[in-house]
């Protein structure tokens, strides 16, 4: 059944889907429809990469089919799905460190992902600000791009983080300075 952009049900109708005889696959699909772009920008501003991307979106939704029966809606559904694929890409981050020593060079090739992005066109203002939130921690990196980019209030971070609003609030706030005081320094 072909669904159109604003036939998308509500997150509580997927859910009732999914748990229908033999409609599981179809609430997958609808879930992944709804979700996969939104969640692929998420991830793609803390890893950059494309291919990166793509490899750890395909992570979340494998998760996202294994865990979905257990998920039992303590929280909202985009709230679950933010929330896996944040630590689905804080692992790869840091896996990543591991595997190889974090530099300059290095956040200067991964910000250069960005350049070579036929979705990217931002001026230097914009890579550069891409450039230092590369240079933050990766839980920091997560929350100030969920707080600056995806909108999100402190509430669904909390959600998605697992930590108090006050230390997210910190953490944003932390982040924000670092940003501005290296850009006033480039600028």
């Amino acid at each position: 059944m072909p669904i159109k952009k604003q036939e998308i049900p509500e997150d509580s109708e997927i859910l009732n889907l999914f748990n229908q005889e033999g409609q599981k696959e179809c609430a997958y699909n609808i879930i992944l429809k709804k979700y996969k772009e939104r969640l692929y920008w998420h991830i793609r501003g803390m890893v950059t990469s494309h291919d990166d991307t793509d490899d750890i979106l395909q992570t979340v939704f494998i998760k996202v089919w294994k865990y979905l029966p257990d998920f039992r809606q303590e929280s909202k559904l985009y709230t679950w799905l933010y929330r896996i694929a944040t630590n689905e890409a804080i692992s790869f981050l840091k896996q990543q460190r591991f595997t190889q020593k974090i530099s300059f060079e290095f956040l200067k090739r991964n910000s250069n992902n960005y350049i070579d992005d036929p979705y990217f066109n931002g001026d230097k203002l914009q890579l550069a600000l891409h450039r230092e939130i590369m240079k933050l921690p990766p839980k920091q990196r997560a929350v100030f791009n969920l707080r600056y980019f995806q909108e999100m209030k402190y509430e669904e971070i909390s959600s998605i983080l697992n930590t108090s609003e006050g230390a997210l609030k910190a953490s944003y706030h932390h982040a924000y300075q670092k940003i501005k005081k290296n850009l006033e320094n480039i600028f």
